[in-house]
């Protein structure tokens, strides 16, 4: 039970970094409501540097974001199905998931909307339990 849970949490964070880099690249669903707020972000850059723009640093932290998520589940989907026992006899790699799905979780109720949110919820318990059945 505990490789299920393992696999099916890992497996909601690659779906949402997955869905998330295809809103993304493919869709407008993070343009603004308002037209010439996309604009403006498209036509200033941060007081950082003047290297990008801010509608530029938007789309990359939403890549880079996604591609976070999706590695996550891109290692721990195959360690668990291939090398579940590296995952059983560590407490680094029970716990890390506990850690980056409370971590996501956080981040989800502070600044994003319901559908991570619910999402990384329910991945976090099954991370959480995995890591109980593992450690126990």
């Amino acid at each position: 039970m505990d490789k299920i849970l393992m696999i099916a949490g890992a497996s909601i964070f690659g779906l949402l970094g997955t869905m998330h880099l295809i809103y993304t690249f493919f869709t407008n669903k993070f343009e603004a409501f308002d037209p010439a707020v996309t604009e403006a972000m498209k036509g200033t850059s941060p007081i950082l540097t003047k290297d990008t723009t801010l509608w530029n640093a938007w789309i990359g932290f939403n890549a880079s974001h996604s591609l976070g998520a999706m590695l996550f589940a891109g290692i721990y989907i195959p360690l668990a199905l291939f090398n579940f026992n590296v995952i059983q006899q560590s407490i680094w790699f029970s716990t890390l998931p506990v850690i980056v799905g409370l971590s996501y979780l956080a981040l989800a109720k502070k600044y994003w909307f319901k559908i991570p949110f619910v999402g990384i919820l329910i991945s976090s318990i099954f991370f959480i339990a995995a890591a109980f059945l593992i450690n126990l």
